[in-house]
């Protein structure tokens, strides 16, 4: 790639690593009239059409993932592999298959900052996107709505704290990063702290409780 960006595919009066700027027909179509709908009147925006490419994408992991057999498989091994081994699942099928679904999703990624944003290849253009990934999907509990909801979060944290450091020089972007940590700190924590209370009031509402103390009170 850096071979390709300083040399076959570098315009000759430019010195940035990076293709020239794509015509017009290969720009992703933008979305900014789905925000006009709602009153609000801007210029420009990254909103594109990969936005509704991601629900989509998102919608057929669910089917992949919890309507087929493929999916039990996965899902099965990465709980246990010890079980998924004992139930005849093939190890190595399921990693190179789980891999290559999950490197066509992030290459499907790159066409948002590509063909939607920058308009140009760049070095670097998907710098720290995996781990963002990661987090992410952490967030977002590995759950495919989860995951559209956190991702829609991170992306407002971002785009919000450009606008913040942009609109208030004051504000450095290393404060705006200690408030996305905090939220994603608070976000994460919160689940493992009520958590066992959660699950303790919902066991004491569930129908085997409920039947342990009829028959408890049938004793007395």
């Amino acid at each position: 790639m850096v071979y390709l960006l300083v040399g076959p595919l570098k315009p000759a009066t430019s010195q940035a690593p990076q293709t020239r700027n794509f015509l017009a027909g290969a720009e992703l179509p933008k979305l900014n009239w789905i925000i006009e709908l709602f009153g609000a009147k801007i210029r420009s925006a990254p909103l594109n059409i990969t936005f509704l490419l991601a629900l989509i994408m998102a919608f057929l992991v669910w089917l992949l993932i919890w309507r087929t057999r493929l999916g039990y498989e996965m899902r099965t091994y990465g709980h246990s592999p010890k079980a998924a081994r004992y139930a005849g699942i093939s190890e190595t099928r399921i990693i190179i298959t789980a891999m290559m679904i999950s490197g066509a999703l992030a290459g499907m990624m790159a066409l948002n900052p590509v063909m939607g944003d920058q308009h140009n290849v760049a070095i670097d253009f998907v710098s720290g996107a995996g781990f963002v990934g990661i987090a992410v999907a952490l967030m977002g509990r590995l759950h495919p709505v989860g995951i559209v909801l956190a991702a829609i979060l991170f992306g407002m944290l971002y785009q919000g704290g450009a606008e913040l450091a942009f609109e208030m020089p004051a504000i450095s972007r290393d404060m705006i990063v200690i408030i996305q940590g905090l939220v994603i700190l608070f976000a994460g924590a919160l689940e493992h702290m009520f958590r066992p209370y959660i699950q303790a009031l919902f066991a004491s509402f569930s129908p085997r409780s409920v039947g342990m103390e009829a028959v408890k009170g049938k004793g007395a």
